[in-house]
């Protein structure tokens, strides 16, 4: 099975992917933390990435697909592959769906005021360990749980660009949900809720 979540930025689309994979035994492939290892080396494509990133901005259709094209030709997709938070433009979408046949695109639908309050309170670690300050905080503030390192506010999370990425979303991501709605492909799911109601409603839909 080929699957796609889409949503707003901070939609939970990455937790759930990881669940999907482990519930189904196919891989998970996300594009935000593939660019985001990028961006940490030190190379021109690393630095361009960065600029990118900071900016709350989105790559070049063809990059992120050269990018995209390199890690899954790494990857076992014999039962599948899901895609979490690509494609993001109609352009893109239509460039995957000459090199693959999605089976099903999950939206994960969530308010802007919920999503300003996740990612303002979201935190990460230099080890990937990723924290919710509201919802999932450390045992020690700021302190990473896992490798005792201070935890950081990555910069497209601050509110300014928070509000930024919502505006890029909504102009050039929102329209790749009508494009699989009218493919009838398109589940969607309420985001707002606990994390296991909403895994559990995914598998409910894509098991259907």
């Amino acid at each position: 099975m080929k699957l796609v979540i889409l949503g707003k930025p901070g939609s939970g689309k990455g937790t759930q992917a990881q669940m999907i994979s482990k519930e189904l035994g196919i891989p998970a492939v996300s594009m935000g933390e593939i660019l985001r290892q990028i961006e940490k080396q030190d190379t021109t494509l690393g630095r361009k990435i960065k600029k990118v990133i900071d900016k709350g901005q989105l790559l070049p259709a063809k990059m992120a697909l050269d990018i995209l094209d390199e890690k899954l030709r790494k990857l076992n997709m014999k039962k599948g592959v899901i895609l979490d938070g690509f494609p993001r433009t109609i352009s893109q979408a239509k460039a995957l769906e000459k090199k693959m046949k999605i089976d099903k695109a999950i939206y994960l639908d969530v308010p802007d005021k919920l999503i300003v309050k996740r990612l303002s309170s979201r935190r990460e670690c230099y080890c990937g360990t990723v924290y919710n300050m509201t919802t999932n905080p450390p045992k020690r503030d700021e302190i990473c749980d896992r490798c005792g390192r201070r935890l950081y506010r990555r910069k497209d999370d601050e509110p300014a660009t928070i509000k930024k990425r919502l505006g890029i979303y909504n102009k050039l991501t929102k329209p790749v949900i009508d494009f699989y709605r009218k493919k009838k492909m398109l589940l969607k799911v309420d985001g707002a809720r606990e994390i296991k109601s909403i895994f559990n409603d995914i598998i409910k839909k894509t098991s259907a």
